[in-house]
């Protein structure tokens, strides 16, 4: 007998094995037709997945209304543009094809080189395809015999990851869409005709298998929506994030560059970009100060050793710059993370419980060896701060202390005007053998996770998967206003590093006995360079008064009240401000023109009569002119700004930019 329990809490029971879609269709005609895909305990899948009788299994039934049907509409438009690839192109090599975040792509193999103007021929092709409305079919095949089906493709790449990478499957599935056979392992939607709208967006290269000495592919773009409306919005909302792009504001404002010459995925902060950054560790050191952090400095190097005994090194050296091997063969590495060094601080004198929580927080540079065409910008490098700490405390202090963590990341946000977010718990695999400790440690470093966010109303979603290799961890996911989705601030909790197989922390308790402390690490900014390139994006560069860089700048209409203008800006820079003048012998018209280009937040226009009567014209970046007033109101006005970090931009944020995918290549 198979028991299927549905969203409702509904059951339904059948005798033999029954497909997704037979269910679907035994709840009602309507949803029959309107169905998708699947969701069987959790798993994405076609509608003719086969339900084994004599067991009990969780299924929801998908249409356009739900997100992951997206992501198996836009894997099957994956598969009409290579299909449609092949039809305009000879000797066409299919590597792989899956959905990414907002789209999907395909890897291919071939000699024209494809650009956009290949585009407009390969879209008619997949219209065409679309109206011809073939069904994706799948098919089952035994290894050996999967093999001879490629081989008989004559499609290479297919044949090399059956015998590498799917070496432990007995059977493997393909999808055969008419004279389109591709390996796939799904799911699809049932007919193309799903596919209301859909765009090639990009060219690009791209290694076979992400793999730099291997062969280099040419990899299409696009995305897909069962709309035109919607990929309209989403168009839309590329173009605006064209317009945010911080790698080119990041240039056209001064704040900061990337050269070559010094390196890649290095990042050099200019003057004013350097000013943000500041400001924003002030920002963070002040909060911190006063919740009873102690700063603390360590090296920029480190041995090997170090983080062997912490289990970076096995685990992560992939991705960390190669030792640097001394005499005696002592081997050092740039330092790839703070928490080692901060765990060596603990331990270099004995500790009693009266210490603790000790709370030691570092703006700590750390290195990472990402791949080259992983870099982008500030949001993806090789060298970058993290506003870092790390708690040792005992377990009776564990929820107050993650409670605290939770509170101030939820107070820098805020700060910040980002109060779009998400809680991600990055739980555990139970499947997977990358994470050191006990189940029963994990369990109850989940468990404390899970209760303190409920203690503060925060509905967090578990993902089973996204732990760090010692410990579960809270990740703030933020919508910036263009609803694009970025990680940036984090609280992980760590039962292992402090344990006797790796660093053997301790501590003396009221009972003059040993016990073993309990670890805390948290960042609520991230990265600077990550977190302030975000920020860039966000605000489009029109930083909020109290973190731009220029507040103000005092703009002269003639040279006859230049000593009036510099009278001004001297009161301005007395109070506190960060401001400029403008005196130049230029027509005031071009001044506000260069004001507003660098994105002033506010500048102050000065006349003979405004030397006469003590005045400034005010104009604002949002309101425009506000009219003239006594300097010192003004300067009134914007220190109260400044006090209550008043972030003046509206949220116009929609859906995101990147919809969970569903289906994948093999």
């Amino acid at each position: 007998m198979l028991k299927v329990k549905l969203p409702d809490g509904s059951e339904k029971s059948f005798e033999n094995s029954v497909k997704v879609l037979d269910v679907a269709t035994d709840i009602g005609p309507g949803l029959a037709k309107a169905a998708l895909a699947g969701e069987v305990d959790g798993t994405v899948v076609g509608l003719d997945y086969n339900l084994a009788d004599n067991q009990e299994v969780n299924l929801k039934i998908l249409t356009k209304k739900d997100a992951d049907a997206l992501g198996v509409l836009r894997h099957s438009c994956a598969h009409v543009m290579a299909r449609a690839i092949m039809r305009l192109f000879d000797g066409v090599q299919l590597a792989f094809g899956p959905t990414i975040e907002g789209g999907f792509y395909y890897d291919f193999d071939l000699e024209h080189s494809l650009t956009d103007e290949d585009f407009p021929a390969i879209e008619a092709e997949m219209q065409k395809i679309i109206s011809q409305d073939e069904p994706f079919e799948r098919i089952e095949r035994s290894r050996e015999e999967a093999l001879q089906v490629v081989r008989d493709l004559g499609q290479d790449f297919k044949v090399e990851h059956i015998e590498e990478g799917l070496a432990e499957h007995p059977t493997v599935s393909f999808y055969q869409q008419g004279e389109f056979v591709d390996l796939c392992r799904g799911p699809h939607v049932p007919s193309p005709k799903a596919i209301g709208a859909f765009k090639l967006l990009s060219v690009a290269g791209a290694y076979w298998k992400g793999d730099s000495n291997r062969k280099q592919l040419q990899r299409v773009y696009g995305t897909a929506f069962f709309d035109k409306q919607s990929l309209e919005e989403h168009l839309a909302r590329i173009e605006e994030a064209k317009r945010r792009d911080h790698r080119v504001l990041g240039k056209q404002l001064d704040l900061f560059t990337i050269n070559p010459l010094v390196g890649s995925g290095l990042v050099m902060w200019l003057p004013k970009g350097a000013m943000v950054r500041t400001l924003l560790e002030n920002f963070v050191r002040d909060e911190l100060s006063k919740r009873g952090y102690q700063a603390v400095y360590t090296p920029n190097v480190g041995r090997v050793e170090l983080y062997e005994t912490s289990g970076h090194y096995p685990y992560y050296s992939d991705s960390m710059f190669t030792p640097i091997v001394m005499e005696e063969d002592e081997k050092y590495i740039l330092k790839p993370m703070n928490c080692p060094h901060h765990i060596m601080i603990y331990k270099s004198r004995p500790r009693s419980y009266r210490e603790l929580p000790l709370r030691l927080a570092e703006f700590g540079t750390v290195y990472r060896y990402e791949k080259s065409g992983e870099l982008s910008g500030m949001t993806r490098v090789r060298g970058f701060t993290q506003d870092d700490a790390h708690i040792f405390c005992t377990n009776e202090q564990v929820a107050d202390e993650f409670r605290g963590c939770i509170e101030m990341t939820q107070f820098v946000l805020k700060s910040l005007g980002l109060d779009h977010y998400r809680v991600r718990l990055g739980f555990r695999d139970p499947n997977s053998d990358k994470y050191v400790g006990g189940e029963d440690v994990w369990q109850q470093a989940q468990d404390a996770l899970v209760e303190v966010c409920e203690s503060l109303g925060i509905e967090a979603t578990p993902e089973p998967g996204e732990a760090a290799f010692y410990g579960p961890k809270a990740d703030f996911v933020i919508n910036d206003c263009i609803g694009r989705e970025w990680q940036l601030g984090t609280v992980q909790l760590d039962y292992n590093l402090p344990s006797e197989k790796r660093f053997g922390l301790e501590y003396i308790g009221a009972d003059n006995q040993t016990h073993r402390p309990v670890m805390i690490h948290r960042a609520p900014l991230g990265s600077m360079e990550r977190f302030i390139g975000v920020l860039i994006e966000h605000f489009a560069g029109a930083f909020p008064l109290w973190l731009a860089p220029e507040q103000v700048r005092v703009l002269t209409v003639s040279e006859k009240s230049e000593q009036y203008g510099r009278a001004v800006l001297q009161q301005l820079r007395e109070a506190g401000f960060r401001a400029e003048g403008d005196f130049r012998a230029e027509k005031l018209g071009a001044k506000i023109r260069d004001g507003q280009l660098e994105l002033i937040p506010y500048m102050l226009i000065v006349g003979p009569r405004d030397a006469e009567q003590g005045t400034v014209s005010v104009r604002d970046r949002i309101d425009g002119d506000l009219g003239a007033m006594p300097i010192a109101d003004a300067i009134a006005k914007f220190a109260e700004e400044v006090r209550e970090r008043r972030v003046r931009q509206t949220y116009s944020g929609s859906a995101g930019l990147g919809e969970r995918g569903a289906a994948n290549e093999y």
